[in-house]
This record gives C-alpha cells, sequence and structure tokens, in this order.
C-alpha cells in the first residue's frame, strides 16, 4: 500500500514536471536544465532538497502539539471519573480536538509548499524552479520510503516489546 502510493505520487509529479518544462519551453526558448552548467539549476535543486524535510519538520511538530492536546483531554476525562463509572467518555471533543488542530496545524506546511515554488519561480526564473521542483520530488521520494520503513520499523518493535521482549508492557523499554 505505502510502496505503492509513494511510487505513483513519484510518477505523477515527473510527469508534472515534465509537463512544466513542456510548458515554459513553448511559450519561450527551449528550456535546458543542465544542471552543472547552469547556475540557476544548482540553487534550485538545493532548495527543493531542502523543501520535504522542512514541511515533514512543521508536520511532525503539529502532530505533536495536536497529540498532546489529546492527551490533556483524555487526563481531564478521566479526573471527572470515567474510570469508576462517574461520566461516560466524551468521544467527541477528542474527535473536535483532532479536527481543529489538523485544520490549524496544516496552514504553515500548506502554504510553504504553495508558496515556495511561487516565490522561486518569480524571484528566480523557471531554470531555478525546474531544479526547486527536481529537488523535491527526488529527496521527497527518498524521505517517503524512509519515513515509511521507519514507522513500520517502530510498529514491529513495539510489538514485539507488548509479546514479552525486554520487559514487555508495562516496562521500561515501553515507554
Amino acid at each position: 500500500g505505502k510502496g505503492f502510493a509513494i511510487g505513483s505520487a513519484v510518477l505523477t509529479a515527473l510527469a508534472l514536471l515534465s509537463a512544466f518544462q513542456k510548458g515554459v519551453s513553448t511559450s519561450a526558448a527551449e528550456l535546458k536544465v543542465d544542471i552543472i552548467a547552469n547556475p540557476k539549476v544548482m540553487p534550485g535543486l538545493l532548495i527543493g532538497g531542502v523543501l520535504p524535510f522542512v514541511f515533514s519538520g512543521f508536520t511532525m511538530l503539529a502532530v505533536g502539539r495536536s497529540a498532546g492536546a489529546i492527551i490533556e483531554e483524555c487526563r481531564r476525562q478521566f479526573r471527572l471519573g470515567i474510570m469508576e463509572g462517574l461520566v461516560k467518555p466524551d468521544y467527541a471533543a477528542c474527535v473536535d480536538i483532532a479536527t481543529r488542530a489538523s485544520l490549524r496545524e496544516m496552514v504553515a506546511p500548506g502554504i510553504m509548499a504553495v508558496a515556495a515554488p511561487a516565490i522561486v519561480g518569480m524571484t528566480m526564473g523557471p531554470e531555478c524552479l525546474a531544479g526547486v521542483l527536481t529537488g523535491s520530488i527526488v529527496s521527497g521520494a527518498t524521505l517517503a520510503i524512509m519515513m515509511a520503513n521507519a514507522g513500520g520499523a517502530w510498529d514491529n518493535c513495539k510489538k514485539y516489546i507488548e509479546a514479552g521482549a525486554h520487559g514487555g508492557k508495562g516496562s521500561e523499554c515501553h515507554k
């Protein structure tokens, strides 16, 4: 599932990059992206190579803040007496926190993803923008594969410990 999604996203991005190159080439002179000889392309590659990491950092921080808010809501509900049966859990409150947080927290990464290529294209030209797009595709694909594998490894480790290894559930390793 994840590998197929990553692969199809990369192929789609490559198709869009090709369409961009053809669109720019027909409106002006032929867009030639020679990475070594063109001093406008390399800065774009470096900018584009960094963007997926910045975007990922923003989203990971957003998830952490959102999870913290949900934990606080759960603790509040436990203090009201959920475990003793005094009150019923308010699931809607947690869903509301997650929904509001996802909308609020993804504004900055969304703006960055849209504004960065537009700003580079308008200020540094189509060659640099081609570099940004290419760098983003290359580093984004690599980052996506790494994060998918790392997530699977974390999940497998959790299951391994919960099965009894290294003290099992509740141990120092399980925290």
